[in-house]
């Protein structure tokens, strides 16, 4: 009998608690305030995905800071730093696709970011120091392991009304993810992970998953708050 590989334990666990995720998602975009919830949510995900970069530096840094010779310090250093080149940039399309729709992407760079986003990402910088680096696979897993489903973007954009051009971020992941996802569960799978490493990667994707469930709250409550209402 075979054993599950890392990244189906991991996939295992993550999977207990996206369905509640799902959950909440299926609550943003079902509504009938579809159209007034869109913006917001690119505003709080710009928040999101601005620090992909700034978490893997941080990463690195510690790594490197950590001075050790082996194959799993060898491979982090490498995956990092490829992949920080890979999410470069994709918070500008967010600022984009925000302008699509008719909304200044300054109301993303002013806002602070709220809580539920700094719990999220603030949980990484923790562990990363405090931890070890492995630690942020698992965010990255919970990201980019669930990658929109094919035709979302459309979908949205039928629901929405806004234009194509609106969605390009989310359209672009729909493709890019799978790519992402099939590369970082390689690397869980080749790597010599020691149980408190799983243990940890598990954490850090469940907590971003669970923290994931407080944003999409969050960008339904400030949608429903800022909604105009009807002249």
């Amino acid at each position: 009998m075979t054993s599950r590989t890392a990244s189906a334990h991991l996939s295992a666990k993550l999977d207990l608690v996206h369905g509640a995720f799902v959950a909440y998602a299926r609550k943003l975009w079902s509504g009938p305030d579809v159209r007034d919830v869109y913006p917001v949510y690119l505003r709080v995900m710009h928040a999101v995905v601005r620090s992909a970069v700034p978490l893997m530096e941080a990463a690195l840094a510690e790594a490197r800071a950590r001075d050790e010779t082996t194959p799993l310090t060898a491979e982090l250093l490498a995956y990092y730093a490829h992949h920080m080149k890979e999410e470069a940039g994709h918070d500008g399309w967010l600022l984009e696709d925000l302008a699509a729709t008719g909304h200044d992407p300054a109301e993303a760079l002013d806002q602070i970011p709220p809580p539920a986003v700094a719990a999220m990402v603030g949980a990484q910088y923790y562990w990363i120091r405090h931890f070890h680096p492995v630690a942020l696979l698992g965010h990255i897993a919970a990201i980019e392991a669930y990658h929109p489903p094919s035709g979302f973007a459309l979908r949205l954009a039928e629901a929405t009304g806004y234009p194509p051009a609106a969605f390009r971020s989310i359209s672009r992941h729909e493709v890019l993810d799978i790519h992402h996802r099939r590369d970082l569960f390689e690397l869980i799978d080749r790597i010599p992970l020691k149980p408190h490493h799983e243990k940890i990667i598990a954490v850090s994707g469940l907590h971003t998953i669970e923290t994931g469930m407080d944003v999409l709250e969050f960008i339904h409550a400030t949608a429903a708050r800022e909604r105009k209402p009807a002249q």
